[in-house]
Formats: structure tokens, C-alpha cells, sequence
């Protein structure tokens, strides 16, 4: 018999011998291999894959708690920035509660210097500093307050833009110039009421030491005007315990116009007033001169005033004609008690315009320009008497000349 041959393999299953081809072999190889790669990937899965679930869910978990985290992180910025913006709002909103109640307290401060009498009337208008000039509150509700309060448009429309954010930055702006305003009217209005207060009492020194020279008493007849409806229980000046800087300032201020007011009154029964318009032009003054129709040494107990016939005399103060009529060498003449022991006489008239009794303002007409009596032509005798003795007449003319830029 012939051998093996050389392109057959032989496998020995126990006694037997198994000749196979090389292509099944191969075959079967390959097929045993992959089997035993299967098998050995199958315990290893069986083996570790308690391990590779674990990892897998481990991982999977440490991405949700950081994903968790920073939602948490992102949603807490989210309230820090609205808090942060309700914050500023509510900031907002009580600094323009503050503006507003300083712009009512200027207001107001305003309209008590408008009070203070006729000074205010010589001061310019800004000086008296309204703060309504300056902010012009045009109210519209403002949707952004819960308050039901009302705001100035200018507030909605800085406070949010098309998206509703807060423009704090313009707010801001917006709130320091009006507060540099309110500061600057309440400066002015603090000088303003200085000014007022100081022309006040600069008035009632001029008028105080004009009577005080004159020998008048300041605390008579200075009561109210005659004729004039008031009354009321007599309640002392208090300032109040809680007045401000400026109310104390007030409260001062009214204390010293009442007091001119009261000089002023006294004033006006103080004969200061010319008798004759114009200038004066005396003809003869008062005390020692030559009588004009005996040319003896005579005492002039007034002024001689020249004057065109008709022309209008005038009261020199506030008063009440004692007497009205012919007069011996005055002539058609007319006196007047201004009380306090003050009297004036208008001599040699050519006509009469009042009547005993009556009661005279200064400046009032009480007769005309003549020559009546014992005159040597038309001129107006003017006499000036305290407690019926009769004084020089151009002391209480030069007074009033005097007191004439004050008042």
C-alpha cells in the first residue's frame, strides 16, 4: 500500500484516525476559535458587569447633580437680580416720596412768602424760588406701585423701558438733579425770607428813630385802623416746639411786620406828609422874622408855603378836623387833631373842602391855596403843634423826606 498523503490532515478521535482535507480543517478551526473567543467574552461580560453597570450609573448621576446644580446655581442669580431690582424699586420709590414731600414743603414754603406782606412785592420772582417752576409734577399713575400712589410721569417713564427692565442708572441721574433743585429753591427761599426779614426790621429802625426824634411815642394810637371789621381773643405769639429753621425764620418775620405795621400806623398820624405837591418852596420860615406889614421883629409860628390860588391842600397825616373855617388873621383856615398830641393848621385858604368832625387820611384834600386873613398874597400857612404848642414844622418835613425811600 502506498502512504499518506501529504495534503490530508489526520485527527485521532481515540482508536479511530480521521483524515480530512485541508479546507475543513481550516474550517473547523476557525469555528472552534470563534466559539472559544465567544465563550470567553461571554464570562468576561458575566463576570464584570455589575462593575460596568455601576460605572455607568455612577457617571450618569454626577452629570444630573451637575446639571441639578447649576440650575439651582442659575435660578439663585435669577432671584438675587430680582431681589436686587425690587430693592433699588422700593430705594426708588422712597427717594421719590421724599422729593415730592419736599416739593409740597417748598410749595407751601413758597405761598408763606408770598403771605409776608408788600416787601414780597419788590422782590423778583425767581428770588422767591416756587418750586413749581422748576418741577412740574404732570401726574399719571404709575403701574409699578403697588401704593395706589401717584407719580410724575417722568418717574414711569425712566423707571422700565419696552422690555421692563430697570434703568437705574437714568433713575439715578434723574433723582440727583432734583434734589440739586429742591436744594438750590431752598437756599434761595432761605435767602429770600433773610432779605424779607432784614428790610422788615431795617423799616421799623428807620420809623422807630424817626419818632424817637420827633418825640413821638411809638406805642400810641397804633391800634387798628378805625372802620375796619376785626376782632378776636388776644392770643400771645408762640413759635412751636417742632418749627423747623425756616418756620422759626417765619414765625421771626411776621413778628417783625407786625411791627412795622404798628410804627406804620403810628406813622400815619405823625404830620411827615407835604402839604402842597412838589417841591417845597418856602416864602417865610419858622420862628423869629420881620412881620410883613410892620416890618417889626415878630414870631412866625409856621411856614409860609408859595403856592398858586386853587391849588389843592393836602392832610398832611391821618386825623380828625377840630376845626374848619374863618380864623382872625388866618384867614379861612383848617385844624386837625392826629392825636398823640399832634395838630396841624392850613391858614389863609381860599376855599374849605371839610367839616368839624370829619376824619382825614394823609394826603386828603382839606381845602385851596387863597389869601385870606391877615396875607399879602396867595401862599398856604402851615403849622405843625404838639400839645398845642407850635414847633418848627420842617423837622417833621425833613423826617418824612427821610423815611420817604424807606416806605
Amino acid at each position: 500500500m502506498s502512504g499518506p498523503r501529504s495534503d490530508a490532515y489526520t485527527l485521532v478521535h481515540g482508536a479511530r484516525q480521521i483524515r480530512l482535507r485541508p479546507l475543513p480543517f481550516w474550517l473547523m478551526l476557525g469555528a472552534l476559535s470563534v466559539m472559544a473567543v465567544w465563550t470567553i467574552t461571554t464570562a468576561t461580560y458575566f463576570a464584570f458587569r455589575e462593575n460596568v453597570l455601576t460605572s455607568l450609573i455612577a457617571r450618569q448621576t454626577e452629570m444630573q447633580f451637575g446639571y441639578e446644580d447649576r440650575i439651582a446655581e442659575l435660578r439663585a442669580q435669577v432671584d438675587r437680580i430680582s431681589s436686587r431690582r425690587l430693592l433699588d424699586q422700593e430705594q426708588y420709590d422712597q427717594k421719590l416720596d421724599q422729593i415730592l414731600r419736599r416739593q409740597t414743603t417748598l410749595e407751601s414754603r413758597a405761598g408763606a412768602l408770598s403771605n409776608l406782606g408788600d416787601v414780597t412785592s419788590s422782590v423778583p420772582p425767581s428770588r422767591l424760588a416756587r418750586p413749581g417752576a422748576l418741577v412740574k409734577p404732570q401726574l399719571k399713575s404709575s403701574p409699578i406701585s403697588d401704593k395706589g400712589a401717584f407719580l410724575p410721569a417722568w418717574h414711569r417713564e425712566l423707571w422700565t423701558d419696552a422690555a421692563g427692565a430697570t434703568k437705574g442708572r437714568d433713575i439715578s441721574g434723574a433723582i440727583a438733579g432734583l434734589q440739586a433743585s429742591l436744594d438750590q429753591m431752598e437756599r434761595q427761599q432761605a435767602a429770600t425770607l433773610s432779605s424779607i426779614e432784614e428790610d422788615y426790621r431795617s423799616r421799623a429802625r428807620a420809623i422807630r428813630g424817626v419818632l424817637t426824634e420827633l418825640g413821638i411815642d411809638a406805642g400810641k394810637n397804633a391800634g387798628g385802623e378805625q372802620g375796619s371789621a376785626l376782632g378776636g381773643p388776644f392770643v400771645p405769639p408762640r413759635v412751636p416746639t417742632d418749627a423747623n429753621g425756616f418756620e422759626r425764620q417765619i414765625y421771626r418775620t411776621s413778628i417783625a411786620r407786625v411791627q412795622v405795621d404798628r410804627l406804620a400806623r403810628t406813622l400815619h398820624r405823625v404830620p411827615i406828609r407835604k402839604p402842597l405837591e412838589g417841591e417845597i418852596d418856602l416864602a417865610s420860615g419858622y420862628g423869629v422874622r420881620q412881620d410883613p406889614f410892620s416890618g417889626a421883629p415878630a414870631m412866625h409860628t409856621g411856614v409860609d408855603i408859595h403856592g398858586e390860588t386853587g391849588e389843592p391842600v393836602r392832610a398832611s397825616a391821618d386825623g380828625t378836623v377840630t376845626a374848619a373855617g374863618w380864623s382872625g388873621g388866618y384867614g379861612q383856615s383848617v385844624d386837625v387833631d392826629h392825636g398823640n398830641g399832634l395838630s396841624t393848621r392850613y391858614a389863609h385858604l381860599s376855599t374849605i373842602d371839610v367839616r368839624v368832625g370829619q376824619t382825614v387820611k394823609s394826603g386828603q384834600i382839606v381845602g385851596k391855596v387863597g389869601s385870606t386873613g391877615r396875607s399879602t398874597g396867595a401862599h398856604l400857612h402851615y403849622e405843625t403843634r404838639i400839645r398845642g404848642e407850635a414847633v418848627d414844622p420842617q423837622r417833621f418835613l425833613r423826617a418824612g423826606a427821610r423815611l420817604a425811600a424807606t416806605l
